[in-house]
């Protein structure tokens, strides 16, 4: 996830009668599809994606368009910058327009809409770590003052919101992240909302909190082995378990909703009718000694270079994560990003030559990591102190990097079905050759080696021609990755598009409208039987150009 301070620093603090106020004149929007977009597949693929419409805000670099959810002819978009959600019509794709926005007190955070039109928005409270609350609106209607329900009060920071196949609940993952300066951290908990069968807003009794008490000490629970709980204690022994968990993003399945613990590499499971966390699954580590998950670990070697180091590991550590359905067991789906704790004076990140400064001691001489410490190899190579070191020897035998680099599956008890290994620094590197694992403010070469790659952070899934495909959004290099997941443990790499121009360097000088998307955020699949123009498309919210471009998909006959 992008920095939340970056993302509130330009927020406006809108009041909730200001929501009912903002009705806006209808705004066209820059046809800022690239003259040749990016597009690399596999010899079969049987689906391909097209840029075919983008709205663009005109704001680089400060969150202006990230979380999509559709709902007949209409686009629901978070918009950080503004701190409210905009409402875009792409009734022609080619040409999506703007009619309004939904704003409250705080910033929005993430929107979600049922099938008869009820919306539901997360907004975060001015002050972050405070109590935040839902936004529910009727998506049919034809402004903000129609449109606006009413609200509830949920936990701290709630970052995503998500509403049941069945319409009953919403759930919140309030991620509760600390003060910037770790001054106080609240508790991250996950909001279950029931709610009413007509478009209304629920009420405030409607609303259960499930907490992690219960892996506090004395509360029965034993926390797992594996689940990263560290850091700064600004509360001391209050509830430390549950302040340092911060939820992340929801997957349903039934009465269950399986939630990424980003932070910890974990994922919690809520049963929701009664609102309880019942159990968290370590997600444990990626072998990088391992030849299919050979990574390229830095930026200042002069050639791309997808190398294997024993004793190097990866921390998968989600951030979107998605449920489907095959040979009638439930799956996980998960973009292995990679996140670490940074705040006030604490940060757990450290370049591999800087552990006897920043951590806990230096790499161990008798590790088969050694040899490889200077810049070419892992020395600028960004990983946690927080894994690894070896106390009775006072130094680190293993090194734990940030992210996956990959995308997994997993069954629901936390078991590793499939992971895409390193295939998705393989692709870019076809694809792009000059940019691979390049930054997304800026056009270079490897300028993410050192950090976690291409970035995978958001994920759809979605089926196309009775085949399930996931969508993968990369947030640095850019572009969506589409794999096909019908058969969990044999998913396959089917084609990557990406709508840029590398030849303009917006940090440099570049023309925004030029460089196409930058920063793939949120991902949303609309089928066809759902989409305005009758066709399926992946609807991509970029934080960095601040556009929110249609793709259609398109199923290849006779593959």
């Amino acid at each position: 996830m992008p920095s939340r301070a970056s993302r509130r620093a330009g927020a406006a603090a809108v009041t909730a009668a200001a929501a009912c106020a903002l009705a806006l004149t209808p705004l066209a929007a820059h046809a800022a599809i690239v003259p040749d977009p990016i597009s690399y597949s596999a010899d079969d693929a049987a689906i391909s994606l097209a840029p075919i419409g983008t709205f663009e805000t005109g704001a680089f670099d400060q969150s202006a368009s990230e979380i999509v959810a559709a709902y007949g002819d209409r686009l629901f978009v978070v918009n950080a910058l503004a701190g409210s959600v905009s409402v875009l019509d792409y009734s022609d794709a080619s040409a999506v327009t703007k009619e309004f926005a939904l704003a409250s007190a705080g910033v929005a955070n993430s929107v979600a809409v049922r099938p008869d039109g009820l919306g539901v928005v997360a907004f975060e409270s001015t002050t972050k770590t405070d109590a935040g609350h839902l936004l529910f609106f009727d998506a049919r209607a034809k402004d903000a003052a129609a449109a606006v329900l009413g609200t509830v009060e949920v936990g701290a920071l709630p970052d995503m919101v998500t509403i049941v196949p069945d319409g009953k609940y919403a759930l919140v993952a309030n991620e509760a992240e600390p003060a910037d300066d770790f001054s106080s951290d609240p508790e991250g908990s996950v909001s279950v909302v029931k709610l009413p069968n007509k478009v209304a807003a629920a009420k405030q009794k409607d609303v259960k909190t499930a907490d992690f008490h219960a892996y506090e000490a004395g509360g029965g629970k034993t926390l797992p082995a594996g689940v990263r709980v560290f850091g700064p204690a600004p509360h001391g022994d209050d509830h430390p378990v549950s302040r340092n968990l911060e939820p992340e993003y929801i997957a349903v399945d039934g009465n269950n909703a399986y939630v990424s613990l980003q932070e910890a590499n974990a994922i919690a499971v809520v049963q929701i009718p009664s609102a309880r966390v019942t159990d968290i699954l370590p997600l444990g580590a990626k072998d990088l000694g391992l030849a299919q998950n050979a990574l390229d670990p830095s930026d200042k070697d002069k050639a791309f270079s997808l190398r294997t180091y024993p004793g190097l590991k990866g921390l998968y550590m989600p951030d979107g994560i998605q449920s489907y359905s095959a040979g009638g067991k439930t799956y996980l789906v998960t973009a292995n990003e990679g996140d670490a704790r940074e705040w006030g004076d604490y940060s757990e990140v450290s370049r591999v030559k800087d552990l006897k400064k920043d951590g806990y001691g230096p790499v161990c001489a008798t590790s088969p990591l050694a040899p490889f410490l200077g810049d070419a190899d892992l020395g600028r190579l960004n990983v946690t102190i927080e894994n690894g070191f070896d106390a009775a020897a006072g130094c680190y035998s293993e090194l734990y990097a940030f992210g996956g680099r990959s995308f997994s599956i997993w069954s629901t008890d936390g078991t590793l079905v499939f992971d895409s290994g390193s295939q998705f620094e393989a692709l870019t590197a076809a694809a792009i050759p000059g940019f691979v694992n390049s930054n997304h403010t800026a056009s270079n070469f490897e300028g993410r080696s050192d950090d976690k790659g291409p970035e995978p952070e958001g994920v759809a899934v979605g089926q196309v021609d009775g085949r399930t495909y996931a969508f993968v959004g990369f947030e640095r290099v850019g572009g969506i990755a589409v794999f096909d997941i019908t058969d969990p443990t044999a998913s396959r790499f089917v084609t990557y598009v990406n709508n840029r121009d590398f030849s303009v360097s917006v940090e440099d000088g570049g023309d925004l409208a030029a460089a196409g998307d930058l920063g793939p955020e949120g991902v949303a699949f609309i089928p066809a039987s759902s989409s305005a123009t009758g066709t399926p498309l992946l609807a991509v919210g970029n934080e960095v150009s601040g556009t929110t471009t249609l793709f259609e998909i398109t199923a290849l006959t006779g593959r």
